[in-house]
């Protein structure tokens, strides 16, 4: 079912509006060890794939030379939920300098979790924070997420709101100078974006009001762009998106997830996909530690997020 597969790529890459090209190293991780040639695409459907709700923790990092790898700081995490029985999702935008306990650490920004634990640790500040249950993580750095979009032939976007930022870091691939910066613009209007300007698009803070809370409804906006696109691409093109990703991006999903989302991928659009970003009252911007911080208001937030996330 090439189409299927099609749409499945692009659910399971958005972070709930296309999660999929984000778990492409599967698709060759299960070809090599499964099927008769490598490269080829295995057969995901074999069985009646599950039908039981399930929860991804969808992780994004700065990994460019200014960081250790493996040491690094999780600059956007999205929580998705997935029903395939009714065909619905939700996708949790959390911001990165939210301000919690993290087990056997004390108090920071949720952020740091990943850099001191790594995958483990960001799961689990979600979830005894969100008082939630994550099935499974993805996690794609910048090279990545720049390399997606290309091999997809860009995004199309429509941006409502202009982002101007002076200070936007000059680390892609500059290993000679990561700390530098340059000025993006980013004007209202239709747009056709390659990877290195969406991620421009998603990844600017410094020229919008509202701060990592527009940043967040931009990422989310992207994830839903990458979905449209991956639409287009054939069933052939899937071995070589997928080699495009070596040592990028990092998941635990494995085939029956695969199947789950194979399932409903036909049947996935905007109308049943409900996003969230916690903006005030859920949250409220301060100070803490010296550093600004967002601090949750669990009150307001547990209520709203166990609507949907066990």
């Amino acid at each position: 079912m090439p189409r299927a597969w099609i749409v499945v790529l692009g659910f399971v890459l958005a972070g709930v509006g296309g999660l999929g090209a984000y778990f492409l190293p599967l698709f060759q991780t299960a070809a090599s060890s499964s099927s008769a040639g490598p490269g080829a695409i295995p057969n995901l459907n074999p069985i009646t794939a599950s039908t039981q709700p399930f929860t991804v923790l969808l992780l994004g990092s700065d990994d460019d030379a200014k960081f250790v790898p493996d040491r690094l700081n999780t600059q956007s995490m999205i929580l998705v939920r997935v029903d395939p029985s009714s065909k619905h999702a939700t996708m949790l935008s959390i911001p990165r300098d939210l301000w919690v306990p993290i087990p056997g650490q004390g108090v920071g920004k949720i952020s740091t979790a990943y850099q001191l634990g790594g995958a483990q640790a960001a799961i689990g500040v979600v979830e005894s924070n969100f008082k939630v249950h994550i099935d499974d993580y993805v996690w794609i750095g910048l090279n990545g997420l720049v390399k997606l979009i290309d091999k997809l032939g860009g995004v199309d976007l429509q941006v409502t709101n202009p982002v101007m930022d002076d200070y936007y870091p000059a680390d892609l691939n500059s290993a000679n100078d990561p700390y530098g910066y340059y000025r993006v613009a980013v004007l209202p209007g239709a747009s056709h974006m390659d990877g290195v300007r969406a991620l421009e698009y998603v990844r600017s803070r410094h020229g919008d009001v509202r701060g990592d809370f527009a940043r967040s409804e931009r990422q989310q906006q992207l994830l839903l762009a990458i979905k449209a696109q991956a639409s287009h691409i054939s069933i052939a093109d899937l071995p070589n998106l997928a080699s495009s990703f070596n040592g990028e991006i990092k998941t635990s999903i494995g085939l029956d997830r695969l199947r789950a989302l194979l399932a409903i991928g036909n049947d996935f659009n905007g109308a049943n996909i409900h996003r969230v970003v916690l903006v005030p009252p859920y949250t409220s911007e301060g100070w803490a530690a010296g550093q600004s911080v967002v601090f949750p208001d669990w009150t307001q937030i547990l209520p709203l997020v166990h609507q949907t996330f066990p």
